[in-house]
């Protein structure tokens, strides 16, 4: 008999990081753009690897769509 599998609200995974191509068309504009909102704090972003790349929130991405 295969036992149902639940996930307790604290055991939720890690929310998925969006990049910065992703971003620009969420918020319909060029990737460069996104970059400068970041640079200006317009956006947080969280940098990644030995390239630091950037990865957004998409709450964060959200937010700056709801103005």
């Amino acid at each position: 008999m295969a036992m149902a599998v639940t996930r307790d609200k604290s055991e939720r995974s890690p929310e998925r990081l969006l990049t910065v191509r992703e971003a620009s068309e969420i918020l319909s504009v060029h990737p460069n753009t996104v970059r400068v909102w970041s640079d200006d704090g317009l956006l947080p972003a969280y940098r990644i690897g030995p390239r630091r790349d950037r990865r957004f929130k998409l709450e964060d991405v959200e937010s700056l769509l709801r103005g």
